[in-house]
């Protein structure tokens, strides 16, 4: 199974997942890096994971990172041992693909100072994601498996410093004095990412002969996808579900089935198009009602209605075969709530998400509006308890979306999920 978001990320897959976990093996995360964050609420504990998959809080669950992802090290064994501290049981089950790509602490350094010189700012989190993966395209790159010769990986890292260095002296920037020592932080960590290494794909393929079940994952939303989302406002990565083969090492054939996860409205970190975007008062009413500030950085999200356009391209790029409602309690309180079914432009209204994202700019939605509930939904344990206009609400995403509604989450709790099919 893979789990992929639908939207620009942030849709809660970090809780389905965690819920799915239970019924799993293996979970491997197969896209991405530190720049996504994942909040799970297990009791009244909250954790966010940033790299390691949420199924690492199931005790016995094999976490696997896999050859698609860009590994910040330091951060990466900052959230390893933050999880030992709070009683998290990840020895021996926690596993790095031997190629995937690391994001160095120069990788951070160019983000910053690219996305200050940038005229459009993409709204990056200043990670090192982008060039991280740019290294890695360019054959540049240092994989997981360099760390086995020290001295080849430390000439490897010295030319990449170089570089990093001689960007930043292009872009009218001082050298820093801190990167070397950040290095060597690296280069201490060397023997512990070697002992986690793996091959993942062959993990997973034996796991799979064995009849056990396996969950893939992504880290950002279809919308940020590389080549199907609103490009130049993505990641770096392809985050839609034929990139969860590739990026753990597997044939596409391998893969049963595809759950995507929505927000039952939708958010955006950072910048680029929000066709459905609210007006700012009400972007502050949703943003309070739903948390909507970013696990990762802290920023506040743009919020705005249901987008069925959106969803749609999510559901044919990715072959869903079903899909996952998130924060539907969010809307409980409002009086009305809309969906926005097409888009009108200058040449007439479109249904299909257009991949010209400077007119996705200037696009009006097309909003068809429901009653809304106004009573609590957090308490529903199945489709029967839920209010029968939230329920006409889901109907109408499914049939918007063509995708079967699997799973509606009413909470932030393990418990508060209703299970439709």
């Amino acid at each position: 199974m893979v789990v992929v978001g639908c939207q620009w990320g942030d849709e809660g897959k970090g809780k389905i997942v965690d819920v799915l976990a239970e019924e799993v093996d293996v979970v491997a995360r197969y896209q991405g890096g530190a720049n996504a964050g994942h909040t799970v609420h297990v009791g009244d504990d909250e954790f966010i994971l940033h790299q390691i998959p949420s199924g690492i809080l199931h005790p016995a669950k094999r976490c696997l990172l896999g050859n698609g992802v860009v590994l910040d090290l330091i951060q990466f064994f900052e959230e390893y041992d933050a999880l030992l501290r709070r009683g998290i049981e990840v020895e021996g089950r926690v596993g790095v693909s031997r190629r995937a790509h690391l994001l160095l602490p120069y990788h951070r350094v160019l983000d910053r100072a690219l996305e200050d010189e940038a005229a459009d700012k993409i709204g990056t989190t200043g990670r090192g994601i982008g060039p991280a993966y740019e290294d890695k395209a360019g054959r540049r790159g240092i994989r997981v498996a360099d760390l086995e010769d020290e001295d080849r990986f430390r000439e490897l890292v010295a030319r990449g410093v170089a570089r990093a260095r001689g960007r930043l002296v292009e872009l009218g920037r001082e050298e820093d004095d801190d990167l070397d020592q950040a290095v060597e932080k690296v280069a201490r960590l060397r023997e512990r990412l070697l002992a986690l290494s793996t091959d993942t794909g062959r993990e997973v393929d034996l796991a799979l002969a064995r009849d056990q079940r396996v969950l893939l994952e992504g880290a950002q939303g279809t919308a940020l996808d590389l080549d199907h989302g609103t490009y130049p406002y993505v990641t770096s990565s392809n985050t839609t579900a034929a990139a969860a083969a590739t990026g753990i090492g597997v044939g596409p054939t391998r893969i049963r089935s595809v759950l995507g996860v929505v927000k039952a409205y939708t958010t955006r970190v950072g910048n680029g198009p929000l066709p459905t975007e609210f007006d700012p008062e009400m972007d502050e009413r949703m943003r309070e009602l739903g948390g909507e500030f970013g696990a990762t950085t802290g920023r506040p999200r743009r919020c705005g209605w249901f987008d069925a356009v959106l969803a749609r391209h999510a559901a044919r790029v990715n072959g869903l075969t079903g899909l996952a409602v998130t924060k539907l309690d969010v809307l409980d309180s409002l009086p009305e709530v809309s969906v926005a079914t097409g888009y009108r432009t200058p040449a007439g209204v479109v249904e299909e998400f257009p991949a010209d994202t400077w007119g996705l700019e200037s696009v009006e939605p097309i909003l068809e509006t429901h009653e809304g509930w106004e009573v609590p939904t957090t308490g529903a344990r199945s489709l029967e308890d839920l209010p029968r206009n939230a329920r006409r609400y889901l109907d109408r995403i499914q049939e918007l979306t063509g995708a079967p509604i699997e799973m509606v989450s009413v909470g932030t709790r393990r418990s508060q999920i209703v299970r439709v099919a």
